[in-house]
């Protein structure tokens, strides 16, 4: 049985085709094992690829966007289930309350910012889900290596460091969740796939 996973990503039309390919691929993994897609609610970028290759698989999608960026262009009206928030501060709440994992791609401020929020909330027992970074092509690494810099100059312990985990690709992290779940990668697959 799959669970509701909250993907974190760019949202930029201009980014790398491999990360484009990189969003489609973990929607796809994502309906063959049954788990729920909550994002940011966009169609645009990663976003939108990742939404789309979910429900066209017939998976679920829960996009949480805010107002100001829920105009037709922006919002992916296709989802099951579409929430409009008044705020980014909303749209982050509810969509930490509504997963029970979070996955960042590749993205830029916003992702960074959403990722920073629930490493930092999970630091302080706000929650224990787990948070993967899907490091493409060495895309976190010189974010990786900065988070080992706060160690090493004790802005933070080294136990921060285990706050998340770094995978190379989308499958090592759904094999990931999978393991911390307690069942075998292949257990939580639909049938046939």
């Amino acid at each position: 049985m799959g669970i509701p996973i909250c993907v974190f990503c760019a949202s930029s039309n201009n980014a790398s085709p491999r990360y484009l390919e990189v969003a489609r691929q973990l929607g796809q993994l994502m309906v063959a094992r049954d788990h729920t897609l909550v994002y940011g609610g966009g169609s645009v970028g990663l976003m939108g690829e990742l939404a789309r290759e979910v429900q066209q698989g017939g998976g679920r999608v829960i996009g949480v966007i805010p107002e100001r960026l829920s105009t037709e262009e922006i919002a992916f009206e296709a989802a099951e289930e579409l929430l409009v928030t008044a705020d980014m501060a909303e749209r982050k709440n509810i969509m930490i309350e509504r997963a029970e994992a979070f996955i960042c791609l590749p993205g830029a401020f916003g992702t960074l910012d959403e990722m920073l929020e629930i490493i930092t909330l999970r630091q302080l027992d706000y929650h224990d889900k787990p948070i993967i970074l899907v490091n493409t092509d060495g895309f976190y690494q010189a974010l990786l290596g900065f988070f080992e810099r706060l160690e090493e100059e004790r802005l933070i312990s080294k136990e921060c460091l285990d706050l998340y985990e770094v995978v190379d690709d989308v499958e090592a992290a759904l094999n990931l969740l999978a393991t911390s779940s307690g069942t075998s990668p292949g257990e939580d697959a639909a049938d046939g796939s």
